[in-house]
């Protein structure tokens, strides 16, 4: 086997690489080939059986099959946005599903790659869908963590941190709230201990990020 395997770092141990396809011959080699590359494998024979195996909070990435007897890889694929599952896809299509792949490409799906498929892309193609899934989930811890720290600002902090993320010095913070700049130095100060903040950057930064509406001017 022309092997590519992936360096030990790049391997979480709840990331599921899960393999929806009516192809037994194809699924048992694709799973083969994954789990000799240090990859959880889990494959499915349908789009029905997967989304009985389904569940909230569900890791990994999908590899999909476009074309299936019943409810085919797009359909299952349009579903899972329904449901909110955010699983990075990549589907498996023959030459004449290019369209439809790209199709899906534009709702979102990562990529896809075209049978017969060779062992170096296929394994290309996963580590940027377990990578990508990484960086979404870090993104929704880090959304979560500013989020509860949002809640356990005074009233008064939350007003000195919506000036702050607009621009304002603490001279001009003083002069719309009513109150000394001595005052706005010791919110200020609270408000970057609550929020975890070490910088100006990094505070707007998880601000903006947990709050998309929230646009420094």
């Amino acid at each position: 086997m022309s092997g590519l395997p992936a360096a030990p770092d790049q391997i979480v141990p709840d990331q599921i690489v899960h393999i929806v396809d009516d192809d037994e011959a194809l699924r048992d080699s694709l799973a083969w080939m994954l789990e000799a590359n240090g990859y959880r494998v889990a494959v499915h024979e349908s789009a029905e059986s997967f989304l009985q195996a389904s569940e909230p909070g569900m890791t990994g990435c999908l590899v999909l099959d476009v074309r299936m007897p019943g409810m085919s890889g797009l359909e299952l694929f349009e579903e899972l946005g329904r449901r909110r599952c955010s699983l990075p896809v990549v589907f498996i299509t023959g030459h004449g599903d290019v369209p439809m792949a790209v199709s899906a490409l534009k709702k979102g799906a990562v990529d896809f790659i075209e049978k017969p498929f060779g062992e170096r892309d296929m394994l290309r193609l996963i580590e940027q869908c377990l990578r990508l899934e990484r960086e979404n989930r870090d993104k929704r811890l880090q959304e979560a963590d500013t989020a509860r720290r949002l809640e356990h600002l005074t009233q008064r902090e939350r007003e000195v941190l919506d000036l702050i993320i607009v621009g304002k010095l603490n001279k001009q913070i003083a002069d719309v709230l009513g109150i000394s700049i001595k005052t706005v130095e010791v919110h200020r100060a609270r408000v970057m201990e609550k929020m975890g903040a070490h910088s100006l950057a990094e505070l707007v930064q998880h601000v903006v990020l947990a709050e998309p509406g929230t646009v420094p001017r």
